[in-house]
């Protein structure tokens, strides 16, 4: 069945335009609250939201539609997208959902849903809910009695807080670490500098500052040059960089260098290793992962196992062969034994306690394995399917032929937005630069000739 809403993260799109609207959010919460009613008792769904001006409208419509067909709804406000994950299991909850667009600009908003266990639900779940979808609403309307009640959660930020300190040992501080936060304007611009405060961390905030247009706009996680340089201002040890729903997280160096989710997971995958904590013996990445990761973790004698990009594949294939370590190079990163999907706040907790309890600077800390050099380019396209065009399967083929065996080559659409991703790494930078430049050009005038 052809999926008509939901894509690989959710509903996502522009706010205010189909399926971004109030009307096929009022939809989604009478089709899911529907789906998930399972016996006779009072059932709830837990609903959190990042800064976006368009949050107010799509929580409206989804509480209407919710209530509408007898789910009673727990309101978070602004939550980062693991505490809602969080929070759906803690308050027993039957569902949980998140309104947020990640890391995209503030025009555009999603909504992602997750089980009574906090996991994203799968394809299958997603197909019956947009069949429901297509009924006719009076069918799937309660009684008067029946209608659900909507009730803001007040402790929410203090529970959520709570629960990732408790991620770290009882008596680890973050005394005399002097740390910088950028919370994008996002969902953690409160939790995540309290938490680091609570634990003793001296805190500079930045992107704290949310006005329903800034979210991601300049800065967070996808725009670190300004922690980067406020980290060198100040002289900060170490740089904190969250996107919009603080779902992913990378960090900056005392030097005022970036690190990334691959050195990240590095650093968490053998920290745990040598504390007997590491699981199956490896982590999950995506293909994005640079080789240089791969190999390091050879090195160690631990697996990279790499599935599809998007964190519902990692976490499945986390899941099914018992992997507690899994993530994608743009920092979002899952630790199972704490959370259900990517936690920016208690990933970068992970990385302070080895950095309080090593005693080095992060730039040791962090800088685990060397990078290959690996391009990223993208083709933005408005119509037809460029990757079919026989001239651009030429240039793929002969770009693999090109790289053999030492780099590798991902091709693939984005799950978002109307882009062809091309990515190429190798040991040789001039070359990888090349194919990735011959496909692109190829890629553009196929679109063009669309």
């Amino acid at each position: 069945m052809t999926r008509r809403y939901f894509g690989t993260d959710g509903i996502r799109g522009l706010a205010n335009k189909h399926p971004m609207t109030s009307e096929v959010a009022l939809k989604v919460g009478m089709a899911a609250g529907n789906l998930f009613k399972n016996g006779g008792h009072r059932h709830r769904v837990v609903i959190g939201k990042d800064t976006r001006l368009s949050g107010y409208m799509i929580e409206s419509a989804l509480v209407s539609g919710f209530t509408a067909v007898g789910i009673d709804v727990f309101l978070l406000g602004p939550m980062p997208t693991p505490a809602v994950a969080m929070l759906t299991r803690s308050l027993r909850a039957d569902m949980g959902v998140m309104i947020s667009a990640s890391h995209n600009d503030y025009e555009d908003n999603g909504i992602k849903l997750f089980d009574a266990d906090g996991y994203k639900l799968s394809d299958e779940m997603e197909l019956k809910i947009e069949g429901l979808m297509e009924q006719p609403s009076v069918e799937l309307l309660v009684a008067a009695d029946r209608i659900g009640r909507a009730t803001r959660v007040e402790s929410a930020q203090e529970r959520y807080i709570e629960f990732a300190k408790r991620t770290l040992q009882r008596n680890l501080r973050l005394d005399g670490l002097r740390v910088v936060i950028d919370c994008a304007h996002g969902a953690g611009y409160k939790v995540a500098p309290l938490a680091l405060w609570e634990l003793g961390a001296e805190v500079i905030k930045i992107g704290v500052d949310p006005n329903g247009l800034n979210i991601n706009h300049k800065c967070g996680s996808t725009a670190p040059e300004a922690l980067c340089e406020k980290v060198r201002e100040l002289r900060a040890d170490i740089g904190i960089a969250l996107d919009g729903d603080a779902d992913r997280v990378v960090m900056v160096d005392e030097k005022g260098a970036l690190v990334d989710g691959d050195q990240l997971m590095a650093v968490i995958a053998e920290s745990w290793q040598r504390r007997g904590r590491l699981a199956a013996g490896g982590i999950v990445a995506t293909v994005m992962s640079n080789l240089g990761l791969e190999r390091y973790l050879q090195g160690l004698g631990l697996t990279l196992v790499r599935t599809p990009v998007g964190d519902r594949y990692v976490v499945e294939h986390m899941r099914k062969h018992g992997f507690n370590v899994g993530g994608e190079q743009s920092g979002h990163m899952v630790l199972s034994d704490y959370a259900t999907t990517g936690d920016g706040l208690i990933s970068a907790l992970q990385i302070l306690a080895v950095v309080v309890s090593s005693g080095k600077p992060v730039s040791e800390v962090c800088n685990r394995f060397e990078r290959l050099p690996q391009i990223l380019q993208n083709v933005r396209y408005s119509e037809g399917r460029p990757l079919e065009d026989s001239k651009v399967r030429l240039a793929i083929d002969s770009a693999r032929t090109r790289l053999g065996k030492s780099g590798r080559l991902v091709i693939r659409p984005s799950g978002t937005e109307p882009v062809i991703r091309v990515m190429a790494e190798g040991d040789d930078e001039t070359l990888v630069g090349s194919v990735v430049g011959d496909i692109c050009e190829a890629l553009k005038r196929a679109a063009e000739a669309a």
